[in-house]
């Protein structure tokens, strides 16, 4: 080696190394980046395109309506992968598989109360109590809207549409009706919990809020219960239907098909649901406590497994496509958050938080906007980590769970739950709802909903 490559390789070696970015870093140049702007880079084009393949798979849907939402997440996951910026190697890291396992466990929970027909058994039970049609529909509200509470909207979705059928032979409303009455009372239902949707379980994990199910119950049942009862006289006036006497003929205990696998389920939601109180309670306590709550309904449902009547139905009934879903969710997000495409708009409405009147209205209309785009999900997702740098409180992340769920109510492509009503109509019932007919009463719906949310939250 020369004297002189010898000497420059010691200059070399001597400059100072340059420091490994943590995540915090490299937030904080995607956010300096979105205020001074700067060209279009590979990583956001990459992130355009994923993108456009979930918008244009959502768009293509009523034309090709045996395309499952998962199969269109799972092409922008292959893409994210394959010729895409994360290597396979990273995934393990992308996945979030608390909200996975929250998810299976509470799905074979509930697929066990729906075999065994325990979930009929409480909807026919419930609705005979009622004898009006305002009364039957007010009914059919409360009972979508706790249900989804406790069982997550996805699963009250796949159950619902045939106790909907059921509602409206009974009281001789339009179909309709009693379908978007489903679609809008298990969302707004859905709101109050962190277990009610898996957006708000993903909050829940990734906001570091203490005794989740508590402070989402304590901030946001009120509001939910006063929105259960506004949302279908809302629905009624505007679908002009008017009010007659009705009776449910319907026997409830007949509806109960296998009384050993009701028990079962009946004990295992109650411990689910219980086991997450006692948790939250131990830990404002300052008592040991499970810090990965998402796992226990999971832990709940393999102790079911051994002793259901047919452990593999229950299993067959999981809804394994809204698992994929997350899955490819997870994986795709990743890309698109990477390459910073969202971070000009989202800063632009919130360039710090707080705790204003306006920074949870921003909160709010992101929400409500990009939610029609990504979907609820994905984009709680993404602005989870935006939340997280500019240091939210807990009131933010209650607007988020509101907004992003309630996004679910203005058109059919901002919840999943949407979707997957949608395709239990077409592939059972033979009909169906359109895009514009839902948002013509989504649009009202969804105001009035977001406005009896908000002074709640204001007043935290």
């Amino acid at each position: 080696m020369s004297s002189s490559l010898r000497e420059l390789t010691k200059l070399v070696k001597a400059l100072p190394s340059r420091p490994t970015k943590t995540r915090e870093t490299q937030m904080s140049e995607f956010i300096n980046y979105a205020k001074v702007g700067g060209p279009v880079t590979y990583s956001e084009l990459y992130s355009l395109v994923i993108i456009f393949i979930i918008i244009a798979g959502m768009l293509a849907r009523p034309r090709f309506p045996k395309l499952p939402v998962w199969s269109i997440m799972s092409l922008a996951a292959f893409v994210t992968i394959v010729p895409g910026p994360l290597s396979v190697d990273q995934v393990p890291a992308v996945v979030n598989f608390e909200v996975l396992f929250f998810l299976i466990g509470m799905f074979s929970i509930v697929a066990l109360a729906e075999s065994s027909g325990l979930l009929d058994a409480i909807a026919y039970w419930f609705l005979g109590l009622f004898k009006t049609r305002y009364g039957l529909a007010l009914g059919a509200s409360i009972l979508f809207g706790l249900l989804a509470a406790v069982a997550v909207n996805d699963t009250v979705a796949l159950m619902g549409p045939p106790i909907a059928a059921v509602l409206a032979r009974a009281a001789g409303l339009p179909p309709k009706f009693a379908f978007l009455l489903l679609a809008y009372s298990l969302t707004v239902g859905s709101v109050m919990t962190p277990i009610g949707n898996p957006q708000n379980m993903l909050i829940a994990v990734t906001s570091n809020l203490q005794a989740p199910f508590i402070t989402f119950v304590k901030a946001l049942a009120a509001p939910t219960l006063i929105n259960l009862v506004v949302t279908p006289l809302l629905l009624l006036r505007m679908m002009r239907i008017k009010n007659d006497r009705v009776a449910v003929l319907a026997s409830p205990w007949e509806a109960v098909r296998n009384r050993r696998d009701a028990a079962l389920a009946a004990v295992g939601l109650a411990a689910a649901v219980g086991a997450m109180v006692v948790n939250d309670v131990a830990a404002l306590s300052g008592a040991p406590h499970i810090h990965n709550i998402g796992l226990i309904p999971f832990v709940v449902a393999t102790l079911l497994y051994f002793f259901a009547a047919d452990p593999r139905d229950v299993i067959s009934r999981v809804d394994w496509g809204t698992i994929l879903f997350f899955t490819a969710m997870f994986i795709a997000m990743k890309a698109v958050w990477d390459g910073g495409v969202l971070q000009p708009l989202i800063s632009a409405a919130l360039p710090s938080y707080q705790g204003t009147a306006a920074d949870l209205l921003a909160i709010t209309a992101l929400s409500l906007a990009l939610s029609q785009i990504l979907s609820n999900v994905p984009f709680v997702n993404l602005f989870s980590a935006y939340l997280t740098e500019i240091g939210a409180d807990a009131k933010a992340w209650l607007t988020l769970a509101m907004a992003s769920t309630i996004a679910g109510n203005l058109t059919l492509l901002g919840a999943a739950s949407n979707i997957i009503i949608l395709e239990v109509l077409e592939r059972k019932f033979s009909t169906t709802v359109a895009f514009f007919e839902f948002l013509k009463y989504g649009a009202v719906i969804t105001a009035v909903n977001v406005a009896i949310y908000l002074p709640f939250l204001l007043l935290l």
